[in-house]
């Protein structure tokens, strides 16, 4: 069935295909065998982000095995800033919020949770990871992590393998806990334990 760029705010010619060595979605174009993880330039930001939110979130079960001595595995909902190591996300090629707008949405993101929505549900549409498409789940998610650095096994880090800010604020979580928001050269996270 063939999706046309009503339905996902892609320009014409572009498809959202799934990876099957990294299991998330990309964005491609079969006449110019142009791939890319960030959307091409002209996508329809909000129709996309529907999109996704539809046909594209997964949840990630529990892995039914303990973590490995040292490691935890967390999801989050990044929310980048222009002053972001890298100012651009599948929901915006380019970010030109502020430190203080990227704030006030992350904040808002929070006050949501504690109202009752889920990470993984404000993340699937929300963050500007690229581990939406999974929640917010790292473990599911490439090891480039939006500059984060994931070097653990399928989504288990231990200290050492993200940038200090994150994995200080994970490892001082109980697991099922939300962390406060969390600076780190990458813009503004929410964390939370998952094992």
């Amino acid at each position: 069935m063939s999706t046309t760029q009503e339905e996902n705010g892609l320009p014409e010619g572009w498809q959202v295909r799934r990876s099957n060595t990294k299991n998330l979605p990309y964005y491609f174009n079969p006449a110019t065998k142009d791939s890319r993880w960030e959307p091409p330039a002209g996508t329809d930001t909000e129709k996309l982000k529907l999109y996704m939110a539809k046909f594209h979130s997964s949840k990630v079960p529990s892995s039914g095995v303990s973590a490995p001595e040292g490691k935890i595995r967390a999801a989050h909902l990044l929310v980048k800033h222009r002053d972001s190591r890298r100012p651009a996300s599948w929901r915006e090629p380019k970010i030109t919020r502020s430190f203080q707008d990227a704030q006030g949405l992350i904040e808002g993101y929070r006050e949501r949770i504690h109202n009752g929505e889920s990470l993984s549900e404000l993340a699937t549409t929300e963050s500007d990871c690229s581990s939406a498409s999974k929640g917010g789940d790292l473990w599911a998610t490439p090891l480039h992590l939006d500059e984060l650095t994931l070097t653990g096994h399928r989504g288990y880090f231990s200290r050492g393998d993200m940038q200090k800010e994150f994995e200080d604020a994970a490892f001082n979580l109980q697991k099922g806990e939300l962390s406060d928001i969390v600076a780190t050269a990458s813009g503004l996270h929410l964390i939370q334990r998952l094992e």
